[in-house]
């Protein structure tokens, strides 16, 4: 087990240090399997993207955007006129049909600290280390309707659709734009699959076959009401009968003769 996350995590860094493209990467499968879902793409943060750009004694911070591709190309812009990013929320953009979005905020990934390998082979260790390197967008499945939410709001993508995703160092002291990277290539969520098409393994049943055996339940149902009925009817009938059986036997029981009185 500790063999097999060793080697996860060499991967890991090996594809976030040699990816030098400056735009966000969608995380490896040996990471993050079953990337994209319905309403959620695992990235890998910027890690020692913007090493170049970072100088001493400043604060930064890392603002992820998000856009779908459907979005026009003026509204690729993610600053003002003043070089300051744009806090443009999910719901002023249509969840980012008009523009981009700020999906997340958070700190500058620090290259000089690779995770111990000590900790790669405890389990409950392993969650911790993996989101020193990854941040999944569309996360959060409350905080549109949390009125008391004041965090950046990172909700759920929506399903079949096309997204880009941008990275942006910003000066967290003065609150301009240091840095930033490409938007990503087109990113797709999955398509909601039809009820007809969905795998029912092990069996792997067709629509088809889905519809008669939905068919011979029906009617294996309706057989069985009417053998019930069948036998009912035949306990109800017997028991009439008998009760006609006894009434007629006693009604052509014979009357004993009275006597008759001899007239002096």
């Amino acid at each position: 087990m500790c063999s097999h996350w060793v080697v996860l995590v060499f991967c890991c860094l090996g594809q976030l240090c040699a990816d030098q493209s400056l735009k966000p990467q969608i995380a490896v499968p040996q990471l993050a399997t079953n990337n994209p879902t319905l309403t959620t793409v695992t990235l890998e943060k910027p890690f020692c993207m913007f090493d170049s750009s970072l100088s001493p004694n400043k604060s930064y911070v890392i603002y992820l955007y998000a856009m779908k591709e459907s979005a026009s190309a003026i509204s690729f812009w993610v600053t003002d006129n003043n070089s300051k990013p744009l806090d443009s929320t999910f719901q002023q953009t249509s969840g980012g049909q008009l523009g981009p979005y700020k999906a997340a905020l958070f700190d500058v990934p620090n290259c000089a600290s690779p995770p111990k390998l000590a900790h790669v082979g405890d389990v409950n260790k392993v969650s911790d280390v993996l989101k020193q390197y990854l941040f999944r967008v569309g996360d959060d499945a409350t905080c549109l309707y949390d009125p008391n939410f004041l965090a950046v709001c990172n909700p759920p993508l929506t399903p079949d659709t096309t997204y880009r995703f941008k990275y942006v160092l910003v000066d967290s002291t003065e609150g301009f734009m240091k840095d930033q990277t490409l938007w990503s290539d087109p990113i797709k969520t999955r398509r909601v699959k039809l009820a007809l098409k969905i795998d029912t393994s092990p069996g792997r049943r067709s629509g088809g076959m889905i519809v008669i055996t939905s068919i011979l339940s029906v009617l294996m149902f309706l057989l069985l009401a009417g053998l019930l009925a069948s036998v009912f009817s035949a306990v109800m009938g017997s028991e009439d009968s008998s009760a006609e059986k006894r009434n007629m036997s006693q009604t052509i029981q014979p009357s004993e003769p009275r006597p008759q009185l001899n007239s002096e």
